[in-house]
């Protein structure tokens, strides 16, 4: 039996974190509002980095419910693409050497997304983590959670129906 050797971890690191690199830097209004991605495995948090801009009332003060809507949002359109580009990027079908945003597949495209706010974000780092409910060929259902301090204490939680981007065969 002859496998073929597998790849160091450190090219496989390096080739996850390109993808979502290109990935990110896709989507212009992250930047603009700081949100960050970590990675474990193919596991995704969203990090929104607090910012003194990002208060919507100063009086109490509490994040912008706008801001906190764009987290959660392009938290789930952020996952959905991860999942959709996972095996090409582990089988090595995925030309990550020449990768940026132009070279990546379009993104999924809104249909509707409502988000509850539970309670009022303070003025801290937020965190938010997507669960893809279904994800077909055309349609994909998610739910995004946030919270800050304590995971188990959402301050506030959304969910989005997207149409899925075709996929190039």
């Amino acid at each position: 039996m002859n496998r073929s050797r597998p790849e160091p971890v450190q090219v496989v690191k390096q080739r996850r974190d390109g993808v979502l690199r290109a990935m990110v830097e896709g989507v212009p209004y992250t930047q603009f509002l700081g949100i960050e991605f970590e990675r474990r495995g193919d596991e995704l948090t969203g990090v929104l980095p607090f910012k003194e801009s990002l208060i919507g009332n100063p009086m109490l003060p509490a994040l912008h419910g706008g801001a906190t809507a764009a987290f959660l949002e392009v938290t789930a359109i952020i996952t959905l693409s991860w999942g959709l580009l996972w095996e090409d990027m582990e089988s090595g079908a995925l030309d990550t050497a020449s990768l940026d945003a132009q070279s990546l597949p379009r993104l999924p495209k809104t249909i509707d997304f409502s988000v509850d706010y539970l309670r009022s974000g303070l003025p801290r780092d937020a965190y938010a983590r997507a669960r893809i409910n279904r994800s077909g060929r055309r349609y994909a259902s998610v739910h995004v959670e946030a919270w800050q301090d304590n995971r188990a204490r959402l301050f506030a939680q959304g969910t989005g129906h997207f149409v899925m981007p075709h996929r190039q065969e």
